[in-house]
């Protein structure tokens, strides 16, 4: 099926009256206090649910009918029709001319034969892989499989990079407290010697698996790490007696402690790892969509199938929800939606995500790559230049760490940075300090960041807490700062399946407004081959380095003048 060329949402009927109504707020004072004032149902007309989390928008700079024109320019950009070429396994990643298939990964078994893509039962597909990576998971959690010395795995070291690695390791950190077989994971994606050698310092190679995630089995960093970590494996094993140094030894070594997810059989071969230990995944699963598929086995390993079911069901209950409601209710829409009209209308370049959990401490780093990699374009899906700004610089700490650093920007300095809050009303480790519920005390930091952001403190506020007249401008806090309250009721597997799922469909949602193809990446290749023609130039290929430009040739000339 051809894709139509994108429609130019600067020059529907909506986006004009976006823009007339942009004026008209401007013209009026945007004034929150103002708005909740005047409408005792703001909170109500601007909340939403789905699957488990509840969403407060009325905190934003929008207004009930603000929701009637986004709808609209939904409509006028043909948002549901991309929504269900998506769905459908229509080539919308055209510039690679593939479908863009991350929802089947979490569709239920019972939907087998429901998608035919390319000839291909994708459902299917995918069901036969997860079975796979459960019974090896299974095999791992009840000790069946074992280390070369016969001893059970404790450790999964899992390497990747990029989609390999920053997904796994994010819902890892996150769901900890989920680890119920007594192994834990670590995660390896620097090609910095440094991360591998931190990585397995402590650890038992005897009782340590590796994976390598990699599709094709040629990414340098992964590939890299993946031999310096058979180098290591095999060296503690001879060196604790485990093996000798015959090549069938260490060739079984091998084989015991490490497994693949790739679809390159016969490189994971020549690798030493056993093609039947290998996990595949498609061509139509981009990187940063793929954390649940077999790349994330080591997931299912520790967390154990039946909790990876439940985040796959997360997934597909927000999947479905963005499928199937309307665009004037439908927050997931909304949301991106509303990312547009802060950076097309308002100029906003940057947007916080400030999850009030440790566990999601990854979370904004993992949100980088998805938004930034998908939608950090400056050309359409027809080849032809955008007609507005693009992208979001996401970034975020967790809870009140970030109150201590950063918050001080965003209450008071002059960019206007929209955030999203995430939080949940129970915590996986309730404390008390003497009377004080400590999770309370903790998410009374949530409640009050948005309100002071929304609503700051004016200088008759700060007077009449006689504060000298000459340090007054300084404690006024100007509020109408823009934040989206996201609050579940736990940090379930269901509820990290729920939040991926927000975002990846927040993602489509920016990408078809600005009219880009948000699943191809190829700004991120450029870097990759010049660093492996400038290798051989750094320390012994003079021709190489004379091929080099000037400044490269200086920095390279320090180096090998300071290199010990």
């Amino acid at each position: 099926m051809a894709i139509n060329p994108p429609v130019d949402a600067t020059k529907t009927p909506a986006w004009a009256q976006l823009e007339q109504h942009f004026k008209d707020l401007q013209s009026e004072g945007i004034n929150l206090r103002r708005w909740f004032d005047a409408d005792p149902e703001r909170t109500a007309k601007l909340s939403f649910e789905a699957g488990d989390l509840h969403f407060d928008l009325s905190k934003n700079l929008i207004k009930p009918e603000t929701l009637e024109l986004f709808a609209q320019l939904a409509k006028e950009v043909k948002l549901d029709e991309r929504i269900e070429q998506m769905f459908t396994g229509v080539h919308i990643n055209n510039t690679e001319d593939r479908a863009v298939l991350h929802t089947a990964l979490r569709r239920p078994a019972e939907d087998q034969g429901k998608l035919i893509v390319d000839g291909q039962d994708v459902v299917k597909d995918v069901r036969d892989t997860l079975e796979r990576v459960y019974a090896f998971a299974r095999q791992v959690r009840s000790g069946q499989w074992t280390g070369v010395s016969g001893k059970k795995i404790e450790t999964i070291v899992n390497i990747g990079i990029g989609g390999s690695d920053l997904g796994p390791v994010m819902v890892y950190e996150a769901l900890k407290p989920y680890a119920n077989a007594g192994i834990s994971a670590r995660y390896v994606s620097n090609i910095d010697p440094n991360d591998l050698a931190e990585k397995t310092r402590d650890l038992d190679p005897e009782t340590t698996l590796f994976i390598v995630v990699s599709k094709t089995f040629t990414t340098l960093e992964t590939l890299t790490n993946a031999r310096e970590a058979r180098t290591w494996l095999l060296n503690k094993l001879q060196d604790q007696g485990a093996i000798d140094s015959s090549e069938s030894s260490r060739s079984e070594a091998v084989k015991r402690h490490f497994v693949a997810v790739s679809t390159a059989l016969d490189k994971v071969e020549a690798f030493g790892i056993d093609p039947h230990n290998a996990f595949g995944f498609w061509n139509w699963v981009g990187g940063r969509y793929s954390v649940d598929s077999a790349v994330g086995a080591s997931l299912a390993v520790v967390f154990g199938p039946e909790h990876f079911e439940e985040f796959l069901k997360g997934f597909h209950d927000i999947d479905t929800y963005y499928r199937t409601t309307p665009f004037e209710r439908n927050v997931v829409a909304i949301l991106g939606l509303m990312n547009v009209w802060y950076v097309n209308f308002f100029g906003a370049h940057s947007h916080a995500v400030l999850p009030y959990n440790q566990y999601l401490h990854r979370f904004p780093a993992y949100l980088q790559q998805l938004t930034m990699e998908s939608n950090g374009k400056s050309v359409r899906w027809d080849g032809t230049p955008v007609t507005s700004q693009t992208g979001e610089i996401f970034w975020g700490e967790p809870g009140t760490n970030g109150q201590h650093a950063f918050y001080q920007l965003i209450h008071q300095g002059t960019r206007l940075i929209p955030a999203d809050f995430i939080a949940f009303a129970n915590t996986a480790n309730p404390t008390q300090d003497a009377d004080q519920d400590v999770h309370e005390l903790f998410l009374a930091n949530f409640f009050a960041q948005t309100k002071a952001l929304a609503f700051g403190k004016t200088a008759e506020e700060v007077r009449a807490e006689g504060t000298p007249e000459t340090i007054v401008p300084a404690r006024v806090f100007t509020g109408n700062r823009p934040t989206t309250s996201i609050f579940g009721q736990a940090l379930t597997p269901y509820a990290v399946g729920e939040l991926i799922a927000l975002y990846e469909h927040i993602v489509l949602t920016e990408g078809t407004v600005w009219g880009i193809d948000s699943f191809d990446q190829w700004g991120v290749e450029l870097g990759k081959k010049l660093a492996q023609e400038i290798t051989p130039a750094i320390s012994q290929d003079d021709a190489a380095l004379a091929q080099q430009d000037q400044s490269t040739q200086a920095l390279i000339a320090f180096y090998r003048a300071h290199r010990r």
